[in-house]
């Protein structure tokens, strides 16, 4: 119990310091997002009404920047992430709460299923060695290598275009209005076959490979061959016994690959102009869309953050020896 207590306040001091450096990086960065957003709109505005704009995006230059701060904890408190440039006068919790779905559903489906297969079929390789997994290793590890946009494009490439059945952009088809309605399901689940394939082929490899070596490494500990003495099953001996501490490195890397589904994989959503965060994100960038970026930044951290969180207590749960040293 100590040892969580004491991962708590380390995480909790993280969320603080991560909360505090996104208020104050945007603010050094050069230029003046008010007059570029003035710009933008091709527009003349009286001193008092830039002025307004000044105070409603929380940049009032006649308040100290230390008052913006606690205002902005404040903000946080109540859920107010601020106004968003590009859709205003939308917030920007609604912006993200837009896009926020799509990248969890695909991301966090691919991610998952990433993980399952890569770790069954690593068990399987590391158990038994020579098998016809093993020969699966150098095309895994290719495709690991190769970066998810790559293969999206050469997916688009291969298997989109017209008449294909897969569609090569957006998430739904056009004219559709979102819903939960089996026809705009369909439309959704068929756009993001391809880009989720795409990310489960460059997920796979990696967590097969990881797995198949902790395995080989586990499987000629004593406790394996105890087992192994005592006459237990050979699939008990395998997966309650080699697997579950084999098990325990891939931990840490699946919460992470958890705590960064929100951020999705930016480039793939591009390549497939997918309506997720990632895309979300570099528009935002383009545009200037300082509180947007700043919203969606908080949301990837504080998402890590409570990713590794999980992996803490999954450890607690698996590792009888962390909870002795609690």
């Amino acid at each position: 119990m100590r040892y969580l207590l004491q991962r708590i306040a380390f995480y909790l001091f993280t969320a603080w310091a991560a909360v505090t450096l996104n208020f104050f990086i945007p603010r050094m960065i050069p230029g003046d997002p008010v007059q570029a957003l003035i710009a933008k709109a091709q527009g003349t505005l009286s001193s008092d009404a830039v002025q307004s704009l000044y105070v409603l995006f929380g940049l009032d230059k006649n308040e100290s920047v230390f008052s913006q701060y606690f205002r902005y904890w404040g903000q946080l408190f109540r859920g107010d992430l601020g106004l968003s440039f590009t859709y205003y006068p939308a917030p920007v919790s609604t912006v993200i709460g837009d896009s926020l779905p799509w990248t969890i559903t695909l991301v966090g489906i691919t991610t998952v299923l990433g993980f399952l297969i890569g770790t069954g079929l690593g068990v399987f390789a590391g158990w038994k060695r020579g098998s016809w997994v093993d020969g699966l290793l150098p095309v895994t590890t290719f495709l690991s290598s190769v970066p998810y946009f790559w293969l999206g494009l050469i997916a688009l490439t291969l298997l989109a275009g017209p008449g294909s059945f897969f569609p090569s952009a957006g998430g739904y088809d056009p004219g559709l209005v979102p819903g939960w309605d089996g026809t705009f399901i369909a439309s959704a689940v068929q756009h993001s076959l391809l880009p989720a394939l795409t990310i489960l082929i460059s997920s796979v490899g990696g967590w097969l490979l990881g797995m198949r070596n902790m395995m080989v490494t586990v499987s000629s500990e004593d406790y394996v061959t105890v087992a192994h003495a005592k006459g237990l099953p050979e699939r008990r001996v395998m997966l309650g016994y080699a697997a579950r501490n084999a098990l325990l490195p891939s931990v840490s890397g699946f919460a992470l690959a958890l705590g960064f589904i929100v951020s999705g994989t930016l480039l793939v959503e591009v390549v497939f102009s997918y309506p997720g965060v990632g895309l979300q994100l570099l528009q935002a960038v383009g545009a200037k869309d300082y509180p947007l970026m700043q919203g969606i930044f908080l949301i990837i951290t504080l998402s890590v953050l409570v990713a590794n969180l999980l992996a803490d207590v999954a450890y607690l749960v698996l590792d009888p020896r962390t909870r002795r040293e609690g």
